[in-house]
């Protein structure tokens, strides 16, 4: 379990970490070379960023094969008051659980290929408007989940995306983007085969056959609205399945899901909103957590909330 998770509420208040930002302008940058559009934007991150006057500590550009766990390292060391980080989902939330309940605001700068954490928060996916926030934006704390001894950002989940978090190549994502993910579940699909899954929240114990399990922090999955009354800040994680035992309704469901994902709401009957869960399933299973393969079931599910210091727009709902 990480340590941090145990000692309780953050240093500082969150507007004394803001006026810390304002007044001396530290951070810290870290930026993933490996990401789709890291290598390319780059420069103009630590141009940007240096034009919106931060005094810049480090920088380090993480492009290496374990580069971006030693960069995140080297950079918390440093103690900035604001840790800047640019890449795609899987970068953001190792940041994430880097920095729960640390002395440090996450600011992010999207440079993946669906960006869910930062449409969760409601950020610009745009390196100008990011950097925006950054500049000018507040401090809001925000929730994370614990999947076992992981914490995480935005999603965690059982079935074919773990074995497409596996399988998904890094080529196929810079090519097609986002639609690498469906590519890749369409062609591993036809092979997949149904669970049973068990998730007990409280006294009740809800049992279903599925080919894919999901539980969010988050109100974005593949780059697209799971709801549009969830969030990285209402203390919920958001359990839901898609489709039944057949291959076909996860395809509708999918499809469904694209079409009318925002119009959704977390009171239908698919969803079960709570604060913690266990995920039990027949076989054990592999759990994909914010898109890498960190845990197995069965798995305790728990809310961590408003763990994460993060610069958000001034209009973002901080409550």
């Amino acid at each position: 379990m990480d340590a941090r998770l145990l000692e309780g509420p953050h240093p500082r208040s969150k507007a004394g970490l803001e006026r810390a930002i304002r007044e001396h302008r530290r951070a810290a940058l870290v930026v993933n070379t490996r990401s789709r559009r890291g290598r390319r934007h780059y420069p103009a991150v630590l141009a940007g960023v240096r034009a919106a006057g931060f005094d810049l500590l480090a920088t380090f550009p993480a492009g290496q094969a374990g580069g971006l766990d030693a960069s995140l390292s080297a950079a918390m060391d440093l103690r900035p008051d604001l840790l800047i980080v640019g890449g795609g989902d899987g970068t953001i939330c190792e940041a994430a659980r880097r920095l729960a309940y640390a002395d440090i605001a996450l600011g992010l700068v999207p440079l993946g290929t669906t960006n869910n954490f930062a449409r969760t928060l409601g950020l610009p996916l745009t390196l100008a408007g990011a950097i925006g926030v950054l500049a000018d934006g507040k401090v809001a704390d925000v929730d994370l989940g614990r999947a076992g001894d992981t914490i995480f950002a935005n999603l965690v989940s059982a079935g074919l995306s773990a074995q497409v978090a596996a399988s998904v190549p890094h080529l196929l994502k810079r090519v097609a983007g986002r639609g690498a993910y469906p590519l890749t579940a369409l062609a591993a699909l036809p092979r997949h085969r149904a669970f049973r899954a068990i998730v007990t929240a409280g006294s009740q114990a809800f049992e279903m056959e599925t080919h894919q399990l999901n539980i969010a922090n988050g109100s974005f999955h593949a780059g697209r609205p799971i709801t549009g009354d969830a969030g990285a800040d209402d203390r919920l994680l958001l359990a839901y399945q898609l489709g039944g035992a057949g291959r076909a309704s996860l395809i509708t469901a999918t499809l469904r899901h694209v079409a009318r994902g925002a119009r959704r709401t977390w009171a239908e009957p698919a969803f079960l909103a709570v604060s913690e869960l266990r995920l039990e399933t027949d076989p054990p299973l592999p759990l994909d957590i914010d898109g890498e393969l960190r845990g197995h079931t069965p798995a305790r599910i728990t809310l961590a909330a408003e763990a994460l210091r993060v610069m958000v727009s001034r209009d973002f709902p901080d409550t």
